[in-house]
């Protein structure tokens, strides 16, 4: 990943003196988030002198409440060990998203990759054994990454606004991940595979009103997809460009149908889908969905509602590990 310098903070932190305790928030129903992953990234922090604290979810929601607590009373090292939907759920607490403001003391967030997927870390590199991810955690270097911000019609129709730190979208990529998250969790990334097809039937394209920095397109529309990290769907390069230190998101609508999306997989894994003809991309400050009618809205693979909706960035608004 190219990184702008203004991304970089100066001078470093002392881990151990500057951030305090770690305290380490599991998922332990997530996939390779099992214990060989915890104890083994335990173990390597212990190796290097970090002695953390550990907390395990219990279920939906509970990482967000745990990371809340934690930064509002003092803690400033956080340690996701998880999937995407972990990662979604800290950020969410480590940051206020209706007004953008980080909570607590400029905390920090580091992660380890497991569950079903955590697409995130491959975007910095990070996509690595615990025993490396450890020395990565006790380092000094951190950099200012980007948020995504979402603002669609929740559950009941109300207002509802969610942080994502990787990618979100609107159209047929919500609906499979509607679909995936009312499938048992112990299915793993198998969930994600079988929301994939049975989300085809139910899906048509949508007549959509796409606005962005650069002006408005009014077209039918499988999917929109919008991107502050560059992989997605268990190592896609669905957004070759995107930057998550840039201040910008990267959009992108397919004019196909779901089955089109389907066998585009090949191009996805390497970014060739942006030369497609039913694809088009722009790089935004913000972005507006709208429809002829509703279509589910994903962040991070998790379900949040539907559209109408409105994406915006939170520039550089959490310090990361690396």
């Amino acid at each position: 990943m190219r990184r702008g310098p203004a991304a970089w903070d100066r001078g470093g932190v002392n881990v151990s003196e500057d951030l305090g305790v770690p305290l380490v928030i599991a998922n332990p129903s997530a996939g390779r988030a099992d214990g060989s992953t915890l104890e083994r990234l335990l173990s390597a922090l212990r190796a290097h002198g970090l002695q953390p604290d550990v907390s395990m979810t219990a279920a939906g929601g509970h990482a967000t409440t745990l990371a809340r607590g934690a930064v509002e009373e003092g803690r400033r090292y956080l340690i996701a060990v998880g999937g995407d939907g972990t990662v979604h759920e800290i950020v969410n607490g480590m940051v206020d998203a209706a007004s953008g403001q980080v909570r607590g003391d400029d905390p920090v967030l580091g992660v380890v990759g497991g569950g079903s997927g955590c697409d995130l870390v491959r975007t910095f590199g990070l996509d690595r054994p615990p025993e490396v991810l450890a020395r990565h955690l006790t380092s000094t270097e951190t950099m200012r990454i980007d948020l995504g911000r979402v603002h669609c019609t929740g559950a009941g129709g109300t207002p509802t606004v969610r942080l994502f730190a990787n990618v979100a979208e609107a159209g047929y990529g919500g609906a499979v991940a509607r679909l995936a998250n009312r499938l048992p969790r112990r299915l793993g990334s198998a969930r994600y595979a079988a929301a994939i097809v049975g989300a085809v039937p139910e899906f048509r394209r949508v007549d959509t009103t796409v606005e962005v920095d650069g002006g408005t397109t009014r077209e039918p529309v499988c999917n929109v997809v919008v991107a502050n990290g560059q992989f997605y769907g268990g190592g896609l390069k669905v957004a070759p460009r995107a930057l998550p230190t840039d201040g910008k998101l990267n959009v992108q609508s397919w004019g196909g149908r779901p089955i089109d999306v389907i066998r585009a997989q090949p191009q996805l894994r390497t970014g060739a889908h942006l030369a497609r003809a039913d694809v088009r991309e722009w790089s935004s400050t913000s972005v507006s969905v709208s429809g002829a009618r509703p279509v589910a809205v994903e962040a991070d693979g998790e379900y949040v509602g539907v559209t109408p909706a409105r994406f915006d960035v939170l520039h550089q608004v959490l310090r990361f590990k690396l």
